[in-house]
């Protein structure tokens, strides 16, 4: 089956598929036209009509979980914009975001949840013309279809799709500096920055890269990263590539060297890529997405910090919708998306020598559901999540709880949800 499903979700991204919404003023339509629809777009394109700017978005959602019997609901974010144009030419942009509701004292979870309080960005952009510009602070570079249009009225599904969670990180910010812009002759978009690199020692066994991220708090600067990308618009449809180099071990020599860790700016070096396609005409949209990661020191860390990390991660997705209100004039403006995606991604694919392997780290999802958007800033959605997995690893289960479910390697999920943005 899963041989099956990989060949289709090969033909699906060779070929199609995507569902496409603005999220920001500096990302062009397919008919290149810039598209407005908050107050962070109106700064980005340079239209606002008040030289400091509020903007946002938030979403909650409900979650019921058929193998556990258990039901879970959150206020899964709040952010909160502040924008300031200081010139024609220099403007601010800071998000700050606020996770599941609150931040429990002392740093623990509360029920599960962990809530979490930071700057999602906050950079300094300097226009250079009217068709290229700067950036540098805390920013979200150009990785994949979500991270830079990750508003809940942008995709489809209650859930951020998984591939653009654990293998493409959603919203993954780090300081640097990146340099934006678009040809004059051609529907070409590009982009290339130097950021902070990730954090080896903080990686965790089937996260991948999560916990390696310094999303600005004491980012080590001993180690970078370069990432770049490109855009391409043709007709209907809009192409991407992008790509991440960088190291991992930001620590000096005398304590590389006490690890037997090589040492300097791309030491233990990580490579992530990325290709995606979207496509939207008349209340049809489609995208699809393939991405992989490749490590080739993880035995090194694994050795170093005993985290049971892989060499090699990968995953994809390909997503149908359809507007069903298109071909009714009355309902102009709104949107009742109904949708279908399949997601396959593997985070221990090849391991080294010294990991372990985990059967539950290799998964298809199949997700349903709907999004109505009575206007473009508001947006109710509902889905269903199939899931399958492989087989648990007993050498991996450690003190298990007396009331733990056995582990099941089919489970299904129903998702309930608002978003908003403003």
């Amino acid at each position: 089956m899963g041989l099956q499903h990989g060949r289709l979700l090969a033909t699906a991204i060779g070929s199609l598929l995507l569902s496409f919404h603005v999220a920001h003023a500096q990302q062009l339509t397919p008919a290149q036209q810039l598209v407005i629809s908050t107050g962070e777009d109106s700064l980005h394109a340079g239209a606002a009509k008040n030289k400091t700017v509020l903007s946002g978005y938030g979403s909650a959602f409900y979650q019921r979980d058929m193998n556990e019997k258990m039901s879970t609901a959150t206020l899964e974010r709040v952010v909160l914009f502040v924008g300031h144009q200081f010139t024609p030419k220099i403007a601010f942009f800071s998000e700050m975001e606020l996770e599941n509701a609150k931040v429990v004292p002392g740093g623990g979870p509360a029920n599960g949840f962990q809530g979490e309080l930071s700057m999602e960005q906050a950079y300094v952009k300097f226009s250079l013309n009217p068709r290229q510009y700067l950036v540098a602070g805390l920013f979200v570079p150009r990785i994949g279809i979500l991270n830079e249009n990750h508003l809940p009225v942008n995709f489809n599904g209650v859930e951020r799709p998984l591939v653009e969670q654990l293998i493409i990180p959603a919203t993954w910010r780090e300081l640097g500096v990146g340099f934006y812009g678009r040809l004059r002759r051609l529907p070409l978009n590009y982009s290339i920055a130097l950021l902070n690199g990730l954090n080896d020692a903080a990686f965790v066994h089937g996260t991948g890269l999560i916990d390696g991220k310094a999303e600005g708090m004491g980012a080590s600067a001993n180690n970078v990263a370069v990432t770049a990308s490109l855009q391409y618009y043709w007709r209907d449809f809009r192409f991407q590539v992008s790509a991440y180099a960088g190291g991992t071990n930001g620590l000096n020599a005398r304590k590389s060297d006490s690890l037997q860790l090589s040492h300097g700016a791309f030491s233990i070096p990580l490579y992530l890529g990325e290709a995606n396609i979207m496509y939207s005409r008349n209340g049809i949209s489609a995208k699809a997405i393939g991405s992989i990661i490749s490590m080739p020191d993880a035995s090194d860390v694994n050795r170093a910090y005993a985290n049971n990390i892989s060499k090699l991660m990968y995953g994809a997705y390909a997503e149908l919708a359809y507007n069903i209100f298109e071909t009714v004039p009355k309902l102009t403006g709104e949107q009742f998306n109904v949708f279908a995606r399949y997601e396959m991604l593997d985070l221990n694919s090849k391991i080294p020598s010294n990991g372990i392997y985990d059967g539950k780290l290799k998964q298809q999802h199949i997700i349903a559901g709907f999004s109505y958007l009575p206007i473009p800033n508001v947006t109710v959605k509902a889905d269903v999540r199939v899931m399958h997995t492989g087989d648990e690893n007993p050498d991996l289960v450690i003190n298990p709880s007396p009331a733990r479910v056995p582990y099941r390697t089919n489970n299904s999920l129903l998702n309930v949800g608002i978003g908003y943005s403003f």
